[in-house]
C-alpha cells in the first residue's frame, strides 16, 4: 500500500463525512478492521471492532451531529506503509442543541488493500460533551452502538 492510496481513502472518508453517508463512511472499513478513541470518557466505547460494529456506531451519527464543512486537513506520512496521521477539523451543528459543533481530530489511520484496518481517533470528549449539551447526551449518543 502506498501512502497515495491511503491518502486517497481518507479523501473518500471525508467525502462520505460531509455527504452524511455514514453507511459509505463504515464501508471503508475491513471486515475486521477497529477504531479506537484513546482519549474516550468512562462509559464511552474505546474500541469498536470490525465493519458491522463500525457501521452500527455510525448508523446515527447525523441525528446527532451535522457536519457541514472540513476546515482544515493534513495529511502526515509515515515510514509505516499504508499508515498516515491525519490532523482535521470540522465544523458543524449538534443537532438537539443546535450548538455549533467544532472539533478538532488527530487520527491515525492504517490502510491496507484499499480498506481501513486500524483508526485511533484523537479528539476532546469535554469539547463533544460541551457542543452536544452534557456528557450525558454524548454517552447515550454514542455509547454501546458499536456492541450491536
Amino acid at each position: 500500500m502506498t501512502d497515495h492510496q491511503a491518502d486517497a481513502v481518507v479523501t473518500r472518508a471525508m467525502e462520505f463525512l460531509l455527504a452524511h453517508d455514514m453507511a459509505g463512511f463504515a464501508g471503508l472499513w475491513a471486515t475486521g478492521g477497529t477504531i479506537e478513541f484513546p482519549f474516550a470518557q468512562p462509559g464511552y466505547p474505546q474500541r469498536i471492532e470490525g465493519r458491522d460494529a463500525v457501521r452500527a456506531y455510525l448508523r446515527d451519527y447525523t441525528d446527532h451531529v451535522d457536519v457541514r464543512a472540513i476546515t482544515s486537513k493534513l495529511v502526515h506520512e509515515t515510514t509505516e506503509p499504508g499508515v498516515v496521521i491525519v490532523e482535521f477539523e470540522v465544523d458543524g451543528v449538534t443537532v438537539a442543541t443546535g450548538r455549533p459543533y467544532v472539533m478538532r481530530y488527530i487520527s491515525v489511520i492504517t490502510v491496507r488493500d484499499g480498506e481501513i484496518h486500524g483508526y485511533r481517533d484523537y479528539w476532546s470528549p469535554l469539547a463533544a460533551a460541551e457542543a452536544m449539551g452534557s456528557a450525558d447526551t454524548l454517552l447515550s449518543a454514542f455509547s454501546g452502538a458499536g456492541d450491536e
